[in-house]
């Protein structure tokens, strides 16, 4: 790129103006400043290896060099983090973050404390406020964990529940109920 003007200053920044109209600012650690004939895109490029670039619609892209992360900040107040193993974060103005993990899995952290991971699998976990969780199994089972009890919800209607005391109950769709001890002895068994 050819200079049409080269200004030295007293404090040993240095700028260029291009013939393609970029303004170059050189600093004396190393920094440099380039602004684009648009005047609207600019790039700062760190003595570090940081780069920070600001785009015509006012998003700001900052690549930390050490930690090889990109930071974009977007005009609307999206801002996504993208790390150097893959994971991706999203934390959106409302304060919702979104995180994608290098295996595809995906977790939702919510602004009222609840939060929802998805798996590869298909597996989805939601964790309530009150530390209860719900898992939805791909193979259409289902879990409840709160803290008195787990429970299982299988496809053919079948529940069985384990309580914080180490008592079991399976809840059959044919009606039949059974009622494990802690220790797994029968207890109670309605066969119909």
């Amino acid at each position: 790129e050819e200079i049409q003007r080269e200004t030295a200053y007293p404090d040993g920044k240095v700028e260029k103006v291009l013939k393609n109209g970029c303004h170059l600012i050189l600093f004396p650690n190393g920094t440099q400043k380039k602004v684009n004939s648009d005047g609207k895109t600019l790039t700062i490029t760190f003595f570090n290896g940081d780069v920070k670039q600001v785009m015509p619609d006012q998003t700001v892209i900052y690549y930390y060099a050490d930690a090889k992360t990109t930071h974009t900040t977007y005009s609307d107040g999206l801002e996504v983090l993208q790390f150097s193993n893959g994971q991706i974060e999203k934390h959106y103005p409302d304060g919702k973050k979104e995180i994608t993990f290098p295996d595809q899995t995906i977790k939702n952290l919510f602004t009222d404390g609840q939060e929802e991971s998805i798996f590869p699998d298909g597996t989805i976990v939601r964790v309530q406020r009150d530390g209860s969780k719900t898992i939805e199994f791909n193979n259409g089972q289902r879990e409840l964990h709160t803290s008195q009890f787990k429970r299982r919800e299988y496809p053919d209607g079948t529940v069985k529940t384990v309580y914080a005391n180490g008592q079991q109950e399976t809840k059959y769709v044919t009606g039949r109920v059974r009622i494990k001890d802690k220790d797994g002895n029968i207890i109670m068994d309605t066969k119909l």
